[in-house]
């Protein structure tokens, strides 16, 4: 008899004996006492797995099979949710180093950003410009340009510092020293702006400057003549810069959202330390068999739960973005639909002592970039953001119909107000006939109604007269839009000014 066939029949025997195992009461023994209620479970239970039986607590082999593939599908759904930063970063890495290698690659937006960019919800009117930092066993010199907003994230896309107008060069450039994980050579801080020890080897940077009379030239200029990364044995002789132009070109820097993400975030856990990143999260990645130093080689029966996983992650993600129901999500909770992707003002979620996992996970599915200078109440500086995905009535907006907005008089913006739209599928800017699908005070032949308003449209053509206040959307296809106030002023921060709701018209 062969193993195999041997141990059918012990299964057999087993479940034999189990089956009359279920049907005997067992006796009361001289110390048995009534156990209180709720502290035992049946030995067959009806869930949504199916039939679940027991032996007083010990599974049959079934049920065994169901329950680890419950528990593999609940870590893998963890690790997705949690995991979508540490993809989302990656992706960024491979989209910039797809133009140069890093440390010595910038990507310049010399000509603006426009929608043929695969880019999380990018604005249309910053220059932006970023790099990809790789640290190594040394520290590495970063110098900045003047009057940009600036700031440097993790491989667990968690926030390192700010450099430019709210960091500690205060707008007129700056000199940091990035220091690898665990440093623990002797630094000389003299001549250095600040002085920034990482939890990670590679690091985004990003920072946006500004038009001026709508040219780009100025912050274009100042970043290839002052921005250099180089190590600090090399500061007597820095690396060249290449600076590429990516302005009109195809250009992806978004994750996947099927069971390949899983192989993102694997390969960020085989390059980094892992004590920068939450010990619950690697241990949700550790149960499907994402462990540092080990091969991420799934069977075939981990395969198709990691594939439901990725699937069941990717809905999650988007219902917990677009229809968000904790009310600390809307601007006016009952009021509007107008979101906020930092509850409290807090950049890191946490709250109250509280990690809000949905809010985090919905925003970094929805965007870039962690910086306190998103969330934080800053007068006439940085910008504000309010998003919706969805009309007056509370309906997904829908690129075959037409809506109409109003921006009530004095908006609070020291420098200007604007829309822009987005993909709901890419999250990227919507690709319509427009090079540039957005819409703000400063665009030209936008009209002012005569209190002060401005009446802004969307829809697959503009009404009639109203064509210089249009923004063209797609038949066939959703989309949301974000308003940015830049140079916030205090009417939007105490509420007494908000925007008006996108109301259907047609």
């Amino acid at each position: 008899m062969s193993y195999w066939t041997s141990g059918a029949v012990g299964l057999a025997l087993a479940a034999g004996l189990a089956s009359a195992a279920l049907a005997q009461e067992p006796p009361k023994m001289a110390m048995t006492t009534e156990i209180p209620d709720g502290i035992t479970t049946p030995d067959n239970i009806e869930t949504q797995l199916g039939d679940l039986n027991f032996f007083d607590g010990v599974p049959d082999a079934d049920t065994t099979d169901k329950i680890y593939n419950l528990l593999d599908f609940h870590h893998a759904y963890q690790a997705y949710m949690d995991g979508v930063k540490i993809a989302s970063v990656d992706a960024m890495r491979r989209g910039i180093e797809a133009f140069g290698p890093a440390n010595t690659t910038v990507l310049q937006f010399a000509d603006l950003m426009d929608s043929k960019a695969l880019f999380l919800t990018p604005n249309t009117t910053s220059v932006y410009q970023t790099a990809w930092l790789q640290l190594g066993d040394e520290p590495m010199v970063m110098e900045t340009p003047p009057n940009v907003l600036g700031f440097l994230n993790d491989s667990w896309f968690k926030y390192v510092v700010d450099f430019g107008n709210l960091g500690p060069d205060e707008g007129q450039g700056g000199k940091f020293l990035i220091l690898p994980p665990g440093y623990e050579g002797e630094v000389d801080e003299t001549g250095y702006t600040a002085v920034v020890p990482t939890n990670t080897y590679g690091h985004w940077v990003l920072w946006r400057g500004y038009t001026v009379d709508g040219s780009t030239e100025e912050a274009v200029t100042a970043t290839q003549e002052r921005f250099k990364l180089y190590p600090l044995s090399q500061a007597d002789s820095p690396p060249e810069m290449t600076f590429v132009n990516v302005s009109g070109q195809e250009f992806n820097t978004i994750h996947v959202m099927d069971e390949r993400m899983f192989e993102e975030i694997n390969t960020v856990i085989q390059n980094e330390p892992l004590f920068g990143e939450e010990p619950e999260l690697l241990g949700h990645l550790a149960a499907i068999g994402i462990v540092k130093g080990q091969p991420f080689e799934p069977d075939a029966r981990m395969h198709e739960i990691l594939k439901k996983a990725a699937s069941a992650g990717a809905v999650t993600v988007k219902t917990l973005i677009s229809k968000p129901r904790d009310d600390r999500a809307y601007w006016y909770p009952g009021e509007s639909y107008w979101q906020n992707a930092f509850p409290g003002g807090a950049y890191t979620w946490v709250l109250d002592g509280v990690t809000l996992q949905d809010f985090r996970t919905a925003f970094h599915f929805y965007a870039t970039g962690v910086t306190p200078a998103m969330a934080v109440k800053s007068v006439g500086k940085g910008s504000q953001y309010a998003f919706t995905y969805r009309d007056s009535d509370g309906n997904a907006l829908d690129g075959s119909k037409t809506y109409k907005l109003t921006v009530p008089a004095n908006p609070p913006a020291k420098d200007f107000w604007s829309f822009t739209l987005y993909d709901n599928q890419t999250r990227s800017m919507l690709q319509t006939d427009a090079q540039f699908p957005a819409i703000g005070s400063n665009t030209q032949g936008v009209v002012q109604n005569e209190d002060g308003s401005t009446d802004v449209y969307f829809g697959p053509v503009a009404p009639e007269g109203k064509e210089s206040n249009w923004l063209q959307t797609v038949p066939g296809k959703g989309w949301n839009t974000i308003m940015r106030l830049y140079g916030p002023l205090e009417p939007w921060f105490d509420g007494s000014w908000r925007p008006g709701e996108i109301e259907l018209i047609e």
